[in-house]
């Protein structure tokens, strides 16, 4: 996997942190540097330890599935591309309390992490190291967290910009699913 790539995808891995950064500043309308800290600093650290557990759940699978590990890794980016476009559709929640405290904060990095165990999974599948790729996604989550939520709070169309921000997350990742099969030759296959 070369930098380029490598930012590709932690960028769009970042779209859904983004996105909800985006809403929750707008709901706090004021963010104090503590705020910035707790998420920025949670969505960092769950959007890099996620590809690193799901790496570690496809080191003991990838010897018996190599032969169409192609295959599972697009399936997975494409889930996940597509669910993240639909997300972008769905009617957004409004939030009462400080999302950046407690178990609503938890929940958040939790949700917005599960994608990077998808993308540790494919990783491991396609014999790619982890350790770097998992710092540059939860570094780039990191800045995403804290400007997103910087700009949700000076932006009145924040929801629009957040919506906007998920669909261009789930067509790359969708994109880069369909990378990976041409790189396997599996696209041209289809496609004969």
């Amino acid at each position: 996997m070369g930098p380029l790539e490598l930012i590709v995808i932690a960028i769009a891995l970042a779209m859904d942190a983004f996105a909800v950064a985006v809403a929750t500043g707008v709901t706090l309308k004021a963010v104090s540097p503590r705020q910035t800290f707790r998420l920025a600093w949670h969505f960092g650290l769950f959007q890099a330890f996620m590809p690193i557990l799901g790496w570690l759940l496809g080191l003991t699978v990838r010897d018996h599935i190599e032969a169409f590990d192609h295959w599972i890794a697009f399936g997975l980016l494409a889930f996940i591309g597509v669910n993240m476009i639909r997300g972008a559709f769905a009617q957004e929640k409004s939030c009462r309390s400080d999302p950046t405290r407690g178990m609503t904060m938890v929940a958040l990095s939790v949700a917005t992490s599960i994608d990077a165990l998808a993308v540790g999974l494919s990783l491991s599948m396609l014999g790619v190291s982890v350790w770097w790729p998992a710092l540059v996604i939860g570094l780039v989550a990191l800045v995403f967290t804290a400007g997103g939520l910087h700009l949700g709070k000076t932006m009145a169309r924040a929801g629009c910009l957040g919506k906007w921000a998920e669909l261009a997350g789930g067509a790359t990742l969708i994109a880069i699913g369909l990378n990976i099969l041409r790189e396997h030759g599996a696209l041209s296959a289809i496609l004969a």
